[in-house]
């Protein structure tokens, strides 16, 4: 996660949900040059590596019905480890 979105008017239905800028990241930890925005259902907090779900249905599950998302913020991840077998 790289930042914060301040938003000044927006759809009722979304009042009170956060929303942040996200950076995917590679297998090395090093940043994609691309950067989205998806609402937080975790708390993160800038510079944490978050876990997303894409699928707009996470969106719906977490933030209610009224919200028509593609990503979401779904966990902070502690530690990642990579199995090449």
């Amino acid at each position: 996660m790289v930042g914060n979105v301040v938003s000044t008017i927006k759809d009722e239905g979304y009042s009170g949900q956060k929303l942040l800028v996200i950076q995917y990241i590679d297998r090395n930890g090093d940043p994609d040059d691309k950067r989205l925005i998806a609402f937080d259902c975790a708390e993160a907090g800038i510079g944490d590596t978050v876990l997303v779900n894409v699928d707009g249905g996470a969106a719906n599950m977490l933030l209610g019905n009224h919200c028509i998302a593609d990503l979401t913020v779904c966990g902070v991840v502690d530690r990642v480890t990579f199995y090449d077998g």
